[in-house]
């Protein structure tokens, strides 16, 4: 499975280039549309092309539990999670509504859900992840092959035509095993980047802090090994993202990175292949503490601020507008060949 690291290539920095010489020569600012022209040149480099094409998009949103819940670090049971994969099944969800505004397909994955809900791909070794606070959360195998169903389903939608894809996830207590795993790979106290997940109390923040502290003391990940990480502090959504990553820098396709779930799952991407790193895309800047030390740590600049914590990939879904009004103004807006350059200095001193 880890032979796809060495299918991964650079990014094309000429295509970079080419997109970048095309923004400047729009009759706007040059920069005016700030981080918007770099991610949309990042694209073309991933693409290796300036004609880049990110007309077919879809979100991979993969569901799974986790067995640290019985320690009290989330405010709800895992039956939510299987609410939550019921309503994605019928296209309820506001991840749902969010991404038909944008023309954009959902395939949900359970990798390893407590419940089986009827009609869902299912592509689990376990039923949950078991309680990180008195054993490994996974087996290692177990690990490896949830990063292999992320490595399929990004080969099996390239291969349909989808040339943009975000990253999702849903499953009651993964901001827990999402802490533990940036904890090891940040070497960082837990204390400093664990958040209350859905709206955990203070109390319950406590529980969560210490459920962390506890799993890793217990378990003693490999901070080289971050395969090693995941199976012992992680879960298999996060697994599964992670292979989304690598598969999708594999196919030199961009994708989408969410919140803070997705976020590590990138950094534990780049750790197992740096270059990774060219085919990943912020989106938003979750809630999460973890989220902001993560992206500095990738030296990613997420465009969008607002505060969002719903999850199942809808900040990376808010994204993709984004990205085709800036590929519109790229590929269609006038040129400072087609306006005098008088007119161009009058209309600019109105703004």
């Amino acid at each position: 499975m880890l032979d796809i690291v060495s299918e991964i290539e650079p990014a094309d920095h000429d295509a970079y280039q080419a997109c970048m010489d095309r923004f400047n020569n729009v009759a706007k600012p040059i920069g005016s549309l700030g981080q918007l022209e770099p991610e949309l040149a990042r694209i073309a480099a991933m693409q290796r092309t300036p004609r880049m094409d990110i007309s077919k998009k879809c979100l991979m949103l993969y569901c799974a539990d986790n067995g640290v819940v019985a320690q009290g670090v989330a405010q709800s049971g895992q039956e939510v999670t299987t609410a939550i994969a019921q309503s994605v099944h019928r296209h309820a969800s506001s991840v749902c509504v969010m991404a038909d505004c944008v023309s954009a397909d959902v395939f949900l994955v359970d990798v390893g859900m407590v419940d089986t809900v009827e009609g869902v791909e299912t592509c689990k070794t376990m039923c949950g992840t078991r309680d990180m606070t008195t054993g490994p959360a996974m087996g290692y195998d177990d690990a490896v092959h949830a990063i292999g169903v992320g490595i399929d389903c990004v080969r099996r939608r390239v291969a349909e035509g989808y040339n943009l894809i975000a990253t999702g996830e849903a499953g009651i207590g993964n901001t827990t095993s999402t802490a533990a795993v940036a904890s090891v790979l940040l070497g960082c106290d837990p204390h400093v980047l664990t958040g209350k997940g859905s709206g955990l109390s203070d109390e319950g923040l406590v529980r969560k802090i210490a459920a962390i502290e506890t799993a890793i003391a217990l378990n003693e990940p490999d901070a080289d090994d971050p395969i090693d990480v995941l199976a012992k502090v992680g879960g298999f959504d996060i697994a599964a993202i992670c292979g989304t990553f690598l598969g999708a820098a594999a196919c030199h396709v961009p994708v989408l990175i969410d919140g803070v779930i997705s976020s590590v799952a990138a950094l534990a991407a780049c750790r197992l292949a740096p270059l990774v790193h060219d085919y990943l895309v912020p989106s938003h800047m979750s809630a999460e503490p973890a989220a902001k030390m993560i992206a500095e740590e990738l030296s990613l600049h997420p465009v969008i601020e607002a505060g969002m914590h719903l999850g199942e990939g809808c900040g990376a879904i808010a994204m993709m507008p984004l990205l085709d009004m800036s590929y519109a103004v790229y590929a269609h807006a006038a040129n400072f060949n087609d306006i005098s350059v008088e007119a161009y200095d009058r209309d600019i001193a109105c703004i």
